[in-house]
């Protein structure tokens, strides 16, 4: 396994402790939708501590623990000539970074990471490609959107917030004090969660295909959730590594971004959804977060017509009068928004407004900066 280089990504790696912002992570929506008609056939077991379940022939199973309601991240560990590929890493945090060490002195005990494959940039997928990589001497592979906004956001070490992040929850219709409270939490804490990334990477790009272990993996890119979310297809085994952009019983968060205010994530999501429609439906999807299932077909309907049905929600009671951001939250989340869902609410909420004015069905005015979004 290398063993001089394991030593120093390990003394690299420190104890971190700090719990994720789930606001950064950003995995889980707050928009429920229909698990019905999926099937599981491992059922409710899990990996264990050190173990490694076989899902294909050419796919192992393992789970990393982590703080929060979302719990773990699932990895799947692909055969590889010399090894195996790891897709996804868990966060820079001691629980996951222990969870893989378990890893090394049990299922894959003797067993080398030939390459880190991330399906996107959130802390929890990306967290400790940096360490593995360094511990193996091993290649990372993202897509450039990824990687490259990944670089930006370590990067971005400013103490405060930027100014268009609290003109958006102006905008979306914050009062002061809430403002000043997410002001007052600082900024720059994406970084603390990801391993230094190396210096380099290897590209994925939609439709390429990758000789991994003798097996043909086809990268199927989505987008919505984040900007360039690389999934991986084996149709001779069946099997698509989903990442978030299809999970089984949750919503991955679909939000309106500071950094691209005239952006339509949602709108992306939705076209996603369709391109994803186009593979076969019987494969064995592995997600992010959740078990193995079929069910593809099934599940990227349900998610798609809750979407739409939300959106004509938004739109009839727009057509009655115009409302700002905050003032829709009820008629998209079961849940009282507070100050610990306010931000991830205001981004899904903004995602669906934003929607309805790409295309054509409301339109926003601004009044002493605050967005209020009415019939056309």
């Amino acid at each position: 396994m290398g063993g001089d280089a394991a030593s120093r990504a390990d003394a690299s790696l420190g104890h971190q402790t700090l719990s994720p912002d789930a606001s950064l992570t950003a995995d889980e929506g707050l928009v429920p939708t229909s698990a019905a008609g999926l099937t599981y056939p491992w059922g409710e077991r899990a990996p264990g501590a050190g173990e490694a379940i076989r899902i294909t022939p050419s796919v192992r199973w393992v789970r990393i623990p982590m703080p929060g309601s979302l719990g773990h991240i699932n990895s799947w560990l692909l055969d590889d000539e010399g090894g195996v590929a790891a897709v996804d890493t868990g966060l820079m945090l001691t629980p996951c970074s222990d969870a893989w060490k378990a890893l090394f002195e049990g299922d894959l005990a003797d067993t080398a990471i030939t390459r880190v494959i991330c399906t996107h940039l959130h802390p929890d997928h990306i967290g400790l490609a940096g360490w593995l990589v360094k511990r193996f001497e091993a290649p990372l592979y993202m897509t450039r959107g990824e990687w490259l906004t990944a670089r930006f956001m370590i990067a971005d070490v400013r103490e405060e917030p930027p100014a268009e992040v609290s003109a958006m929850q102006r905008g979306a219709g914050w009062d002061e004090e809430a403002i000043e409270r997410a002001r007052a939490q600082g900024w720059s804490r994406f970084g603390r969660m990801v391993f230094r990334l190396p210096y380099g990477y290897r590209r994925l790009i939609d439709g390429q295909r990758l000789d991994i272990g003798g097996h043909d993996w086809r990268v199927v890119v989505g987008s919505g959730h984040s900007p360039e979310h690389a999934c991986l297809l084996n149709e001779a085994d069946g099997v698509l590594i989903s990442g978030d952009q299809v999970l089984p019983r949750i919503s991955s968060n679909v939000s309106m971004s500071s950094s691209e205010p005239d952006g339509d994530p949602l709108g992306e999501w939705l076209a996603s959804i369709d391109k994803l429609l186009t593979l076969p439906d019987d494969l064995i999807v592995c997600p992010a977060h959740g078990e193995p299932f079929r069910g593809l077909h099934v599940r990227l309907k349900a998610l798609r017509d809750e979407h739409h049905d939300r959106l004509d929600a938004l739109a009839t009671a727009l057509a009655e009068e115009p409302r700002r951001a905050t003032d829709c939250f009820p008629l998209l989340f079961r849940r009282t928004i507070g100050p610990d869902h306010i931000g991830l609410a205001t981004g899904e909420t903004l995602a669906h407004l934003r929607q309805l004015e790409v295309t054509g069905r409301v339109k926003r005015e601004t009044q002493d900066g605050v967005w209020w979004w009415g019939a056309v």
